[in-house]
């Protein structure tokens, strides 16, 4: 058994109609194991036993479901690579719609001078005595029915000979209906309006494809490098550049591949990556992304990833798939049309059908019927949902918010609870000096000099802290001499002929040189959740310094941010001691602190905090979070984990360190489910007044297809103004 997996271009799959279809034809061949459909990039995915069952067989059963489909070869990315279509594939669903709308004025102009007046040629075939369809007439609405259902009719006989009702099968009917009983002028006109209802659709999932692969067009087509052998200097296509070589780009031109600087200083916009809108800074060791815009100095930069891994082809594929991982609404609509389009049939049926046997009249109740075939396409309520979500899903990218599926989305907006990682999430990840104070005499340069001398000979983060504010604040380190590590506790050396020391307040007691005055000052520090460190001679203290992890600006406008947007508890999960946990809590403001856990400890806190609280989106940086991240309703991993692994390891991935992305993913969420609500509302109830209305016999199958092609372009414009939702930011509080 060789199981393959091949994926497929499938031309017009614009649809849930055409899924079900290809779902009945290819998937009940015996040996496919596994289909997937991808609507917004237009492919097919297989996974079929390869020695019994062919690519012709596959594109046969394609065939069968009314559409045509072409191999994508494997080294296609994203499937851009497809098939070259030509101007019937391209602009034939659009010539032909058109066609029908221009032959149903010109049958209208027509008869309005032969017969009766404009009038009389509008709502004469609704019972007007002696009206009458001249020849010529007649004929335009034919055409019109034949250009307009040019792609309908072959589908509706596909359907019908599958035993399978559909939206092409009640279109078919309503207007083969109308002619049989006289109606021309509307049998052209419902051919055409459906054929324009379809174009819409193709046109709007089209917007979003396009929306899509504008993000793959972020990256120019070609790049500059250095020739490894002699130097010279090559460019070449974008996918022939090798890994490992020298990339040179100027100031203005967007970066070609992802890599790290190897020369040069500049500033990168990076906002179609990560969303940010400042400008960052990039030097020697740093990374760049493929797509973003080198604004000021030239660069060279080492190529780390072909051009079909960097991180925005690998974002492309995972908003390209994420329709594969529905939403539970969206699932629940594709089954609600399921049954819903043969219960729309038996319903017309019963109205063509028993009124008359009541003593109606069969010719007025046909018509009825026919209207309520109409208003009953399911077209606007089928398109409306997966529209909604890739704009959603679209606009997060470009926002530099990853989601990896409308069923996240959905969960992100219907989340109540946030957990909370303290270290490079709500902590900038890296200790800070906090507080200086110089004791005995002593100043705050010369405490600084003292303490940069002895920790220059260590590589701990607390001396790292210590390095870096001396340098912030201009000050030269002493040179320290005979130094000698004192193990767990501190070092000492001499300076300027003097002994010097520092250490843990743990060194402090050893000493035994705790005063009264430096025990309250260190306790203070230590109950705010810093570090300890003190400086201190042969003689005296010279003074304490504190460090901490720094809390972010914005971590406290998150969490109120948060509460706005309607999340009602809010906790913070952390390894660190409970006194650092629990200072960083009350300066945020979360409602409960969980501290000095292990990874799996914060995975049974999620455990605990889902049994009292319901769904919870966990919060982490992607790697000792994932037990965590995975076992939450929502994972969502930070950017400072390092682009890739931000990618790969949660269900939701924020592409860079900006806060303000949790409290606008959780607003763009429910935005977007409230946008899908609104137009399942519309369309279905739009649905059931025309129906009552038929009942009434007031409807006509002109206003019954005008309301349904308008309430297709409200759900769809609905739908697509997701795509402008660039959020909110967060006012930060300093």
């Amino acid at each position: 058994m060789a199981i393959t997996t091949n994926r497929f271009r499938v031309r017009g799959l614009d649809c849930a109609e055409e899924v079900n279809a290809l779902r009945d034809t290819v998937g009940k061949l015996r040996d496919v194991s596994a289909l997937d459909f991808n609507l917004i990039d237009g492919t097919m995915t297989v996974q079929y036993d390869a020695d019994l069952v062919g690519e012709s067989v596959i594109l046969d059963a394609v065939k069968r479901a009314g559409l045509q489909a072409d191999p994508l070869d494997a080294t296609c990315a994203n499937g851009v690579c497809a098939v070259e279509e030509g101007w019937w594939l391209k602009r034939g669903r659009a010539f032909m719609c058109w066609s029908s709308g221009a032959l149903v004025l010109t049958g209208l102009a027509s008869h309005a001078m032969l017969h009766g007046g404009l009038l009389h040629a509008l709502i004469g075939g609704e019972g007007m005595v002696n009206h009458v369809f001249p020849l010529p007439v007649r004929l335009l609405y034919g055409a019109a029915v034949v250009t307009g259902g040019w792609f309908v009719v072959p589908k509706a006989w596909l359907a019908l000979r599958r035993l399978q009702a559909d939206m092409n099968l009640l279109m078919t009917i309503a207007v083969f209906g109308a002619m049989a009983i006289g109606q021309w002028f509307e049998a052209g006109t419902v051919a055409f309006l459906f054929a324009f209802s379809l174009l819409l659709e193709s046109w709007s999932v089209g917007r979003a494809r396009r929306a899509i692969h504008a993000l793959v067009n972020l990256t120019p087509p070609t790049a500059r490098y250095r020739c490894p052998a002699d130097g010279d200097i090559i460019e070449k296509l974008v996918a022939d550049v090798p890994v490992g070589v020298t990339i040179l780009v100027r100031p203005g031109e967007r970066i070609p591949l992802d890599g790290i600087v190897t020369r040069g200083r500049t500033s990168v916009n990076q906002a179609p990556i990560t969303g940010e809108s400042m400008l960052v800074a990039k030097e020697e060791g740093n990374e760049v992304f493929a797509g973003t815009i080198n604004e000021e100095g030239s660069i060279e930069f080492r190529a780390t990833k072909p051009a079909a891994d960097t991180t925005l082809a690998r974002i492309v594929r995972m908003v390209e798939h994420a329709q594969s991982r529905r939403a539970r609404v969206e699932q629940w609509v594709e089954k609600f049309a399921r049954y819903y389009t043969p219960a729309m049939l038996a319903i017309a049926f019963m109205v063509a059908v028993v009124p008359p046997l009541l003593g109606g009249s069969w010719g007025r109740w046909f018509y009825e019927a026919l209207v309520i075939l109409v208003i009953a396409c399911p077209c606007a309520l089928v398109i409306s949902t997966p529209v909604s979500i890739v704009a959603a899903l679209t606009a997060a990218a470009r926002a530099g918010v990853l989601i990896k599926g409308g069923a996240f989305l959905e969960a992100a907006g219907r989340v109540k609870v946030f957990a909370l990682d303290k270290t490079g999430t709500l902590t900038k990840g890296l200790p800070e000096v906090q507080e200086i104070l110089a004791l005995n005499g002593h100043t705050r340069h010369e405490l600084l000099a003292r303490a940069a001398a002895l920790e220059a000979h260590s590589e701990h983060p607390l001396a790292a802290a210590v390095l870096r504010k001396a340098r912030v604040e201009h000050v030269t380190p002493l040179v320290a001499q005979e130094f000698r590590a004192i193990k767990g506790r501190g070092a000492e050396a001499m300076i300027e002929g003097r002994l010097f020391w520092v250490g843990s307040h743990r060194l402090l007691h050893e000493k035994g040189v705790e005063e009264s005055e430096i025990h309250i000052h260190a306790q203070r520090m230590e109950d705010a959740g810093h570090s300890l460190i003190v400086v201190g001679s042969d003689r005296h203290v010279c003074g304490l310094i504190s460090v901490a992890d720094a809390i972010r600006p914005e971590a406290l406008a998150l969490v109120r941010q948060l509460k706005a947007a309607g999340v009602r508890h809010v906790a913070m999960l952390t390894g660190d001691n409970q006194g650092t946990a629990d200072a960083v809590g009350r300066a945020v403001g979360v409602d409960e602190v969980r501290a000095e856990l292990l990874p799996e400890d914060k995975m049974q806190a999620i455990q605990e905090i889902q049994q009292r609280h319901g769904l919870v989106a966990m919060v982490g940086d992607g790697v000792n979070d994932a037990p965590a991240l995975a076992t939450a309703t929502l994972g969502i991993s930070m950017g400072a984990a390092g682009t890739d692994a931000a990618i790969e390891t949660a269900d939701i991935a924020l592409m860079s360190d900006n806060l303000d992305r949790l409290p606008w993913l959780v607003l763009h969420a429910r935005r977007a489910l409230r946008i899908i609500r609104q137009n399942i509302i519309f369309a279905l109830g739009l649905k059931a007044v025309f129906m009552v209305l038929a009942l009434l016999q007031v409807a006509t199958l002109w206003m019954a297809i005008a309301a349904d092609m308008g309430a297709s372009l409200l759900v769809i414009f609905n739908a697509l103004r997701l795509l402008r939702d660039r959020g909110p930011r967060l006012n930060v509080v300093t």
